[in-house]
């Protein structure tokens, strides 16, 4: 699988861990930076992982920030970026099963690096099942689309 990959300062050192971990496990990763400890913005490096994704350059994308609260804001700025912020197993397999999430947001100062293999390796394998989770995909296209959405009840 492709995928491409950034953090911000924070997450320099555990974006560097998975980068080996994917590549040891056959997939094709593009560090898209950040590559030190100097403080950086977040923003642009989620744009550009987000742009890779919807254009379909990458497959999948993965941020590493602090918390990855920003993070997740500004990939799902993106149009056709679902980002997930995934701390845990459930959130991180809800997020693809359920909302199809094909960008994951961790939080390095957060998640340990045995953490961050467990719930990228859930991420990975995790499908998406569709069905009713599918009519909410097109309404959060809607939404990308400037359309408005008729609340229920």
């Amino acid at each position: 699988m492709r995928i491409a990959i950034a953090a911000d300062h924070n997450g320099v050192s555990l974006k560097d861990h998975l980068i080996g971990w994917l590549g040891a496990r056959g997939h094709d990763v593009a560090d898209r930076g950040a590559h030190g400890d100097a403080t950086v913005d977040y923003p642009p490096l989620c744009a550009d992982v987000g742009r890779l994704v919807a254009a379909g350059d990458a497959d999948r994308g993965i941020v590493i920030g602090g918390s990855g609260s920003g993070e997740q804001m500004a990939c799902n700025k993106i149009p056709g970026v679902r980002a997930g912020v995934c701390h845990d197993l459930f959130t991180t397999e809800i997020a693809r099963a359920h909302n199809d999430a094909n960008v994951l947001i961790i939080g390095a100062k957060i998640v340990a690096p045995a953490l961050a293999e467990l719930i990228t390796e859930r991420w990975l394998a995790t499908a998406f099942k569709g069905g009713r989770h599918q009519d909410r995909l097109d309404q959060i296209a809607a939404l990308e689309r400037g359309e408005s959405l008729t609340p229920l009840g």
